[in-house]
């Protein structure tokens, strides 16, 4: 084991750039970057005030030194030397700061948790998370740096939520039905008029909503002093691929929850108005189709979702589905009559839906 020699640090800041090409130390307010092989000094930065933090850019270009005391960073470049950033969070103060992935964004916390203020050097910008929770590691970021993870503390409870780095908003993993008037919207498909004969429509349509989080499912009190309470997961299919697993939890009747099995993380939650009775995936493609008893069929992809009113005489209770071998049409049953839907392509319901008379 070789010493090359011993420096003194009066605030043991000391890291690596993640090249592995430079070493940055800290002696009081000055900064100091070396050669890691010859250790000979490539720069010399001057702070306002001492340093209590120093963290490297992903790329190895810049350094920002946090001095929480006086609620500043600074940021150097160690390409270009003149050039300097200072982020004043004021009346605000400041307990933490660190770098997103992109190296280009810096994300500071304030005093008392009460935000997150993302700072853009690019921009120049400002973004505020709000409700961040006090612990040790309340922020990760994914690998590819899309996007990142947030413990929050809203209203004495806790949340995790996920931010997208592009833009720092909340990724929107959640569908909620909705009703709304006959008139035809983005999200909602009709069939065509029924055939003569047939009955009118129900006066009301459901759509899909996009559901501000943080969102709270309705969830049923199951009985536990009885045996086999419904409690937990009570369905669930895979989707042809592999790629997704679709689950319903028997306490939270009403969602169906959409689950990235590559990436082991939560992709879409759709919560229905009544409670799911039955889901099916395409066979030739990851397409979902859910009933709820109604007479509504309700669709997901990896795209979206959308609400299908079924045509019939008075209403059509869908109590259960199959789909067809192509992935073109599927069977809708209800409690005595079952109905052919016809998909013409991968996105849209067909207009071909037809009454078969009988029995099932």
């Amino acid at each position: 084991m070789n010493f090359s020699e011993v420096f003194k640090l009066s605030s043991l800041l000391c890291k690596f750039s993640p090249d592995g090409k430079y070493l940055a130390s800290c002696v009081q307010y000055r900064l100091v970057v070396r050669d890691v092989n010859t250790l000979q000094i490539l720069q010399l930065y001057t702070c306002l005030d001492q340093i209590q933090h120093i963290e490297w850019s992903a790329d190895s270009l810049f350094i920002l030194c946090a001095m929480y005391k006086r609620g500043l960073v600074q940021v150097w470049s160690l390409e270009q030397p003149e050039w300097h950033c200072k982020i004043d969070e004021g009346s605000a103060g400041l307990v933490a700061s660190c770098w997103s992935p992109d190296g280009r964004h810096i994300l500071n916390t304030t005093e008392f948790h009460l935000r997150i203020t993302v700072w853009s050097l690019c921009t120049k910008s400002v973004s505020y998370i709000k409700y961040p929770k006090a612990c040790l590691q309340g922020i990760t970021f994914t690998r590819d740096g899309r996007y990142m993870a947030l413990a929050e503390r809203r209203d004495c409870k806790d949340y995790v939520s996920i931010f997208v780095c592009s833009d720092w908003q909340l990724l929107r993993v959640v569908y909620k039905e909705a009703e709304k008037s006959p008139q035809l919207g983005l999200g909602c498909l009709s069939f065509p008029p029924p055939r003569a004969g047939a009955g009118p429509l129900p006066s009301s349509e459901s759509k899909y909503e996009i559901a501000s989080v943080p969102v709270s499912l309705q969830t049923l009190k199951p009985v536990t002093d009885r045996a086999n309470p419904k409690i937990g997961i009570g369905m669930l299919a895979f989707s042809p691929d592999s790629y997704f697993l679709a689950t319903r939890n028997d306490n939270i009747p009403n969602a169906v929850w959409v689950w990235d099995i590559q990436k082991l993380r939560l992709f879409a939650v759709l919560e229905q108005l009544s409670p799911v009775r039955a889901f099916q995936w395409d066979p030739q493609q990851p397409r979902l189709a859910i009933c709820t008893g109604g007479s509504r069929l309700y669709l997901w992809s990896p795209a979206g979702c959308m609400s299908v009113q079924v045509p019939g005489e008075g209403d059509f209770a869908v109590l259960s589905l199959c789909w067809h071998l192509s992935g073109d049409s599927m069977a809708l049953l209800s409690k005595d009559h079952f109905c052919l839907c016809f998909l013409e392509t991968e996105a849209v319901v067909g207009t071909a839906c037809r009454q078969l008379g009988g029995h099932t």
